[in-house]
Parts: structure tokens; C-alpha cells; sequence
């Protein structure tokens, strides 16, 4: 059977368009099988009113609109957490702002049917329109379990397709079978085996707990292997306190060495393309205000920011490949013990790790934390952990100190991110034996089995968030780069008006017919009276302590809306008006990274030296910088009283440890 993705609707979000739910327990395959169904037309959004994301995307069915709506995965319609809220209410039309949708797919896990069928009961008793995917029939089949697919949608009530998320299996079939329940519409009647007295919530459990029991006898043969001997060999040594912990360093260890070594073969070909397209516009558009803009502004500011995805594409898809091959909830297992010591429950390590990726999300993702005293201290350090904006900066960092030493490389990437994770567990233990005291409670997760990851679903994930941080962060620098250019290009000053010392510079240049050298030390000094200039020589002195020049304070305050804009702030600062930007012998635009090894400070010596890399990175791994977690944080918490006690102790962490980093490396002779 065809694997193929739905076909693509011409207008997303048709206002006539049927909405068809997907709906199961968490580990039940269903991202895997939205992801088969709709390929890379999937957009991520907000539900109305509310801070918890869904993926959704727009196909065709025989011609018909549909849209296709990944709801938050849960185990019964009794909600607890605010995911689980706005997945029942999305269900049952009690949203605002979101239509009831019209059919409801259950993504039911083939390997242990009797589980889900809780839920298929209590979405029976709505009536609505339904279809129950037997996902992972792959696995089912490896297990030896014999499925009655024919008895099963004869006692459930609906139509049963047996589909396979990861090898697309059943794929056209469950096509159809969305096809005809959209046209069709009919109410799913619920099986009469559930319809009890009604007078009390027990009685409603203990049918549907009876119904799920029967139907699995009648309809399922042979035991589903929910913990296999290879399972259990495999979970002594990575679920071990001691062993565990050294093998879920490696694995990261591993990730970040690969991810350095991988990545540097795209990092070159982009910085050099961006530089190459640099030179063209120079020699195409003739000199003044618009070469500039183009050159060093555009194509600068998105330089610096395209030069670091394929670092940030690998650090998604090997956290895909982790968490879809089961590895993760073991790693979760592991930390609970570490958790508790600094006051944190086990839960709230998946938000934790999630914010790897990013901090909104991850914040948003402490709504499994029932405990609003845990919650929040976990929001409160949430950001500390590196997050995907902080890797171009890092990137950036690493490529200064060992261009071509990658082991090294990423062995510091690996002390930066051990650094936010120490910093985030110290922080916690502080918050909850001052601010927020309280008892921690027991972690309690289910530890799927072990599966073979999905390369397509790896693939798909990592595009999905890679566009998402170009479309979201790119926007933002963007506009910041473009506003840096403006601010280092303006106010003009005329050559009468230089400095005596500089305009005796450029005569001596021009004497001896450079005038190359003449044209950089104008524009030099055209970079030093702009308002760029001015403010970064107002702010310098702060930053001084800690090895920055004026040009990387200003690019710290640009980056106060988000900490990745600093790199396309600094591509665009040391690509104007910087003496060393131009190769000397071919007159060719250096790459990035090669301005910044080559930028010199007033006395001669290098900008970025040991200690002044050393430095920024530590005050990057610690700071804020960045607005819209702050939002979010706000949002989350209700008041502005947390966002600013985050805001303000991390600039104050992150100031005091990049001083101490710097003086002590400078000291050192770094």
C-alpha cells in the first residue's frame, strides 16, 4: 500500500474545512502517524485562549477539506493537567473559539489494546463521529499477538484500521475510511455494554474497565510482551543509579561530538556562500549607502543566523531518534533521584530536557507538574538550560577557540551545557528551600519498549522545528540586524571633521597610493561616530571587566530580545567599517568568522582571545536574552513578580561568573 502524504489544500484553514482529531495515550505512535499523514504541511499553533500547542495541517479527502488536528495525548477524558483540560474540552466543543470536530480518529497501540480502550469508551459516550487506527500492528505482529480486526470493530461500534505509523502501513486505507466518516458524518452510538447506571461515577469505571476487558478476550490473542527480556537486560544497565547516569552522559556526549564533527562541512559551504554573495553585491551595486545595506546588512544579518542551523537541525534529530527510540523516559527514570535531591519532582526532568530545544515550549510543558510550588520553581530555571538559540553562540564561540580541533570543540560544548544544567539544579535547590518550599512528590512514568526510531519521523520533526526557528527567530533578527546596520551607518561625518590623528592616517595612505587602507580607516572612523559607535563606547565600561569591547556590548544589549541575534548584530558591526573585513592580498570579503579571529582592539591586540571567548560563552550559558520566554513566563505564572525575579537573577549570575571566567583566564595569561 501507498505511504503517501494527504495532498496538500490549497487555502490553509478553508473555513468550510471538516476537523478530523487525533486522539490516544501518550507512547501510542500517534505524532508518528499524524506526521505519515500530513508529511511537511504541519504548522504548530495555540488552541484560542490558551497557551498549549497542537499541530495541525490541511489535506484533501476525495476532494474534501479536511483538517487534520494532533491533540495533546491523554489517558482518559478526566482531565488533570491543563494539556489534558484543553484536550477534552477540544473534544467535546466546550473550547472557545474551536469547533467540536467532526470525526474523532483513536490512535490505539496495537501491542497493548486493553489499555486504550478506556478512552475509546468515554469518546463512544459522545457520540461523535469515530474511527480507531490500531497503530503499531508492526510491533503487534513481532510480539506474536493475533488481532480479530473484523471482532474488534464489530464490538467496538466503528471502523478499525490496522496502520503502522513508522512503515505506513494501512495508510490509503485509513484515507478512505476518514473519507467516508467525513461524508458520512453519523454519530458513533456507544456500545450498549456501556450504557449502566448512570447514577454514579463508579459504575460508569467499572463498565468501561469490563467492556475494555472483554472486548481484548474476544478479539486479541496472546499476551502483549509489555516488559520483554531484552527490555529488561537492556533497562538494568541504563536504568542503574550509578551506570544509568555515566551512560546518559555519553549518549549526550556522543550526540555533541557528532553534531560538531557532522556539522562543520555545512557551517563552511553557508559562511562561504554568504560570503561570496557578499563580494557580488559589492561588485554589482555601485558604492554607497545600498551596497552596504545589502552587503553587510542583509546579507550579513542572515548569514550569521543560517551559518548555525545544521547544528541546530542535528541537535533536533538526535533528540528525535532518542525520544522515539524510548531512550528518554529511561533518562527521566534515571534523574528522578537527582531531581529530588535539589528539590525538583521527576516530571519535571522532561521539560527540562525539552528545553534543549526551547523554553517556551518546555515551560509550557510544566503543566504535567501538578505541585504549583514544584511548577514553578521548575519554570524559574527552565531557561537556564541551553536552549537551540544559544548553539550559533556557542557555534560561534567554539569556532573561534578550535577552528580545526572538533573533539575539542565539542567537548567545551558539552562543559557549556553541563554548565546549565549545574546552574539550573543549584538554582533549584535554592528556590525551594527559600521562595518556594514544599515536598517534592514521587515521579510516577510509563517506560515504553524499545523501538527502532523512525528515520521519516526524525526527518520530518527536525524540518518542522528548523523552519519554525528561521521563521520565528529569523524574523526577529532580522529586523534587529537591519536596525544595527542603520544605527552603524548613521550619523555620517565628512573627512574635515575627523580626527587630526586619523585624517593624517589617511593622507599617508593616500600618499602612498593605498587606497584600499585609506577608504578602511574612513569608514573605521565613520563606525566610531555613528550612533552605534557612541552608544557602544557609552556602555563599554560595564562590559570592560569582562573582556568585551564596545562593538560586543552593543551586540549583548541588541540580543536582550533574543540571545541568537548577537551573531548576526556582531557579523554586521565587524563587517562595517573593520580594517581587517577584506583580505588584504585578494580584496575578497572574509567569512564571519574570519573578521572576528582577525578584528583588533585599539591597542593591536585580538578582540576575541581566549579569555574574552571564555567569557562570553559563560555569560550566554547563563543570561536570559530572550523576551518571549519571559512572556511566557508571565503568562504562565499570572503576575509579572516571577518574570523579573528570572530576569533579574540570571543577569546577575551571568554577569559574576563571565567576571570571574575572564579575569581569571586573562590572569592565567589566556
Amino acid at each position: 500500500m501507498s505511504s503517501a502524504a494527504l495532498p496538500i489544500v490549497a487555502a490553509i484553514n478553508a473555513p468550510h474545512s471538516a476537523v478530523v482529531a487525533l486522539v490516544g495515550n501518550p507512547n501510542a505512535g500517534k505524532t508518528t502517524l499524524f506526521n505519515r499523514l500530513t508529511g511537511l504541511r504541519a504548522k504548530t499553533a495555540n488552541f484560542p485562549g490558551t497557551t498549549v500547542e497542537h499541530r495541525r495541517a490541511d489535506v484533501r479527502l476525495d476532494g474534501a477539506a479536511v483538517t487534520l488536528v494532533d491533540l495533546p495525548g491523554l489517558y482518559t477524558l478526566d482531565a488533570v493537567t491543563p494539556d489534558e483540560r484543553v484536550a477534552r474540552d477540544a473534544l467535546t466543543g466546550e473550547l472557545p473559539g474551536t469547533p467540536q470536530p467532526a470525526v474523532a480518529m483513536v490512535v490505539v497501540d496495537a501491542t497493548n489494546v486493553e489499555r486504550s480502550l478506556f478512552l475509546v469508551a468515554q469518546l463512544l459516550e459522545l457520540k461523535l463521529p469515530t474511527i480507531v487506527a490500531l497503530n503499531m500492528m508492526d510491533d503487534a505482529v513481532r510480539q506474536g499477538l493475533e488481532i480479530d480486526r473484523d471482532e474488534l470493530q464489530m464490538r467496538i461500534g466503528c471502523p478499525v484500521i490496522a496502520v503502522s505509523g513508522r512503515t505506513g502501513q494501512g495508510i490509503d486505507d485509513l484515507r478512505r475510511a476518514l473519507a467516508v466518516a467525513v461524508a458520512d458524518a453519523t454519530a458513533t452510538e456507544p456500545p450498549a455494554a456501556l450504557v449502566k447506571c448512570g447514577a454514579c461515577s463508579g459504575c460508569q469505571y467499572a463498565a468501561r474497565y469490563d467492556w475494555a476487558q472483554g472486548v481484548t478476550a474476544a478479539a486479541v490473542r496472546g499476551e502483549p510482551a509489555l516488559r520483554s527480556a531484552r527490555t529488561e537486560r537492556i533497562d538494568r544497565v541504563l536504568t542503574h543509579r550509578v551506570v544509568g547516569m555515566a551512560c546518559f552522559a555519553a549518549v549526550m556526549a556522543l550526540v555533541f561530538t557528532l553534531i560538531f564533527w557532522v556539522a562543520q562541512y555545512p557551517m563552511g559551504w553557508i559562511d562561504g556562500l554568504f560570503s561570496t554573495a557578499g563580494d557580488l553585491a559589492a561588485r554589482w551595486l555601485p558604492a554607497g549607502d545600498f551596497q552596504s545595506f545589502v552587503a553587510d546588512g542583509v546579507i550579513g544579518g542572515v548569514g550569521g543566523m543560517l551559518i548555525f542551523l545544521p547544528q541546530i537541525c542535528l541537535l533536533f534529530f538526535a533528540l528525535s531518534l532518542l525520544e522515539d527510540s524510548g531512550y528518554l523516559a529511561r533518562a527521566a527514570f534515571v534523574m528522578d533521584r537527582l531531581m529530588h535531591r535539589v528539590g525538583l519532582p521527576g516530571k519535571a526532568f522532561v521539560p527540562l530536557l525539552s528545553a534543549h530545544a526551547c523554553a517556551i515550549p518546555a515551560i509550557m510543558s510544566t503543566r504535567v507538574i501538578e505541585d504549583r510550588r514544584d511548577r514553578l520553581a521548575t519554570i524559574m530555571v527552565i531557561p537556564l538550560m541551553t536552549c537551540s538559540a544559544r548553539v550559533p553562540v556557542y557555534a560561534m564561540v567554539m569556532a573561534l577557540l578550535f577552528p580545526h580541533r572538533p573533539l575539542l570543540a565539542s567537548a567545551v560544548f558539552v562543559g557549556a551545557y553541563a554548565l546549565g544544567i549545574v546552574a539550573a539544579l543549584g538554582m533549584a535547590w535554592i528556590f525551594k528551600h527559600s521562595l518556594l518550599k514544599g515536598r517534592t512528590k514521587p515521579l510516577v512514568i510509563e517506560l515504553p519498549n524499545y523501538r527502532l526510531p523512525s528515520l521519516r519521523n526524525a526527518l520530518l520533526t527536525t524540518y518542522d522545528r528548523a523552519w519554525a526557528f528561521i521563521k520565528n527567530a529569523g524574523t526577529t533578527i532580522m529586523v534587529i540586524a537591519l536596525i544595527m546596520w542603520g544605527l552603524a551607518t548613521y550619523p555620517k561625518i565628512d573627512a574635515d571633521a575627523l580626527p587630526p590623528e586619523t585624517q593624517a592616517a589617511i593622507a599617508a595612505a593616500e600618499a602612498t597610493g593605498d587606497d584600499a587602507a585609506a577608504d578602511r580607516l574612513l569608514s573605521q572612523a565613520q563606525l566610531q561616530h555613528s550612533f552605534a559607535g557612541r552608544i557602544g563606547r557609552g556602555i563599554q565600561p560595564a562590559f570592560a571587566p569582562l573582556g568585551f569591547d564596545w562593538r560586543m556590548s552593543i551586540g549583548v544589549v541588541s540580543s536582550l530580545a533574543a540571545r541568537e541575534v548577537i551573531v548576526s548584530t556582531l557579523a554586521v558591526l565587524y563587517g562595517i567599517g573593520d580594517d581587517e573585513a577584506t583580505d588584504d592580498e585578494t580584496g575578497a570579503s572574509r567569512s564571519l568568522l574570519e573578521k572576528l579571529q582577525a578584528s583588533r582592539r585599539a591597542d593591536g591586540g585580538p578582540v576575541f582571545t581566549t579569555a574574552t571567548c571564555l567569557s562570553l560563552l559563560v555569560f550566554y550559558v547563563l543570561a536570559m536574552q530572550c523576551l518571549p520566554t519571559q512572556a511566557v513566563t508571565r503568562r504562565e505564572t499570572g503576575t509579572w513578580k516571577w518574570p523579573l525575579i528570572q530576569l533579574g537573577y540570571m543577569t546577575v549570575l551571568a554577569y559574576v561568573a563571565a567576571l570571574v571566567t575572564y579575569q581569571t583566564a586573562a590572569a592565567a595569561g589566556w
